[in-house]
C-alpha cells in the first residue's frame, strides 16, 4: 500500500516541483554572479562602454503613448492569456466536455457536414480570431503614427547593445533607461519578435492545423500539418516565458512608473497605473474562471449546436 502511494507522488506532476523549483534557483544564482563576474572584467568594461545598451531614435520619433497603445495592450494580454489556456486544454483533455458542430449557413458555406470539435478548440479559434484582427489594428496604428520605429531594429548597433543589456539584466543591475521616450536594445528586439515573428508563427501554424485548411491544397507536401504541431507548440511557450519575464521586468524595475506608461498614458510616478493593471488582472481571472462550458455553452450554441 505504501509503495503504491508512493507511486501515486511520483508520477504526479506536481512531483516534478520537487526537483525543478531548487533547480531553477541554481541555475538564477548561476546566472547573476556569472554575469557579475563578467562585469567585472576590464574587456566586459570597455565593450559595455561602447555599447551601453540604447538605441537612437530619429528626431521625428514619437514620445510616450497614445490612449489606444494602452487598449491594445490590455486586450493583446486579455486574449493571450485565454488563448494559451485554451490551447493547453485542446492539448491535453482526452475528454472534451461537450462539442461544437458549426451551423452549415450564412456566409460561410462547406461541402458536406461541418466537423465536430470539442468546446475547448472552439473557443481556442474565436480567441485566435479576436487577436489577429486586435493585431492588425495594432500593426496599422503603429505605422500610421510612427509608433513602429520604437520597435523595428534601423541598426545594426542594436545587437551589441542588446548584449550589452542583457548582462545588466542578468547581473541585477538595470539597465537605465525611459521607456517613455525609447526602449533599450533588447527590449526592441524582444518587442519586435513578438509582433513580427512569433505572432505570425502563431497564425500561421494555426490555420494549417485548423480545419478550415483545404486538405488537397499543393502546399500540403512541403508544409504538412506535423510541421505547423511541431511549431505552434513552441511558439506557445515562448509567449508563456515572454509574458512572465515581461511582468517580472516591469514590476522590479519600477513598477508604478512602468505601469502608468502602459496604462495610465504618463510619465509620472503615480497610482493611477497600477489600479488600472489591477482592475485588468482582475477582468483577466474573471474570464479565465468564467471560461467553464456552463458559461461557453450558450454562447457558442449562438454559432452552431453544442452537445456531446
Amino acid at each position: 500500500m505504501a509503495t503504491t502511494h508512493r507511486q501515486g507522488i511520483r508520477s504526479s506532476r506536481w512531483f516534478r516541483l520537487v526537483w525543478i523549483a531548487p533547480l531553477a534557483v541554481v541555475v538564477v544564482l548561476i546566472v547573476v554572479f556569472g554575469a557579475r563576474w563578467l562585469r567585472d572584467q576590464p574587456g566586459v568594461q570597455s565593450f559595455m562602454t561602447t555599447y551601453p545598451g540604447a538605441t537612437d531614435l530619429p528626431s521625428w520619433a514619437p514620445v510616450g503613448f497614445p490612449a489606444w497603445v494602452a487598449w491594445q495592450h490590455f486586450l493583446n494580454a486579455f486574449f493571450i492569456v485565454l488563448i494559451i489556456r485554451s490551447g493547453w486544454l485542446v492539448r491535453t483533455t482526452q475528454r472534451p466536455a461537450a462539442y461544437f458542430t458549426r451551423n452549415n449557413t450564412g456566409v460561410i458555406r462547406t461541402k458536406g457536414r461541418p466537423k465536430k470539435i470539442s468546446l475547448d478548440l472552439w473557443m481556442h479559434l474565436c480567441l485566435d480570431a479576436l487577436w489577429v484582427a486586435n493585431g492588425l489594428i495594432f500593426i496599422v496604428l503603429i505605422f500610421v503614427t510612427g509608433q513602429w520605429v520604437r520597435i523595428v531594429p534601423t541598426s545594426w548597433g542594436i545587437f551589441p547593445n542588446a548584449v550589452s543589456t542583457g548582462i545588466q539584466y542578468a547581473s541585477l543591475q538595470w539597465p537605465t533607461e525611459d521607456g517613455w521616450v525609447d526602449y533599450n536594445a533588447l527590449q526592441v528586439l524582444s518587442y519586435f519578435a513578438v509582433v513580427f515573428l512569433a505572432a505570425p508563427l502563431a497564425i500561421v501554424t494555426g490555420l494549417r492545423m485548423s480545419g478550415a485548411w483545404p486538405a488537397q491544397a499543393r502546399i500540403n507536401r512541403v508544409y504538412p500539418i506535423e510541421l505547423a504541431r511541431a511549431v505552434h507548440y513552441p511558439v506557445m511557450l515562448f509567449f508563456v516565458i515572454f509574458v512572465i519575464v515581461h511582468v517580472v521586468l516591469v514590476l522590479a524595475t519600477g513598477a508604478l512608473r512602468n505601469l502608468n506608461h502602459m496604462y495610465g498614458g504618463s510619465d509620472e510616478v503615480n497610482w493611477v497605473g497600477f489600479w488600472i493593471f489591477v482592475v485588468s488582472i482582475v477582468v483577466i481571472a474573471a474570464a479565465w474562471i468564467a471560461a467553464r462550458p456552463i458559461v461557453l455553452r450558450p454562447i457558442a450554441g449562438l454559432m452552431g449546436k453544442v452537445g456531446r
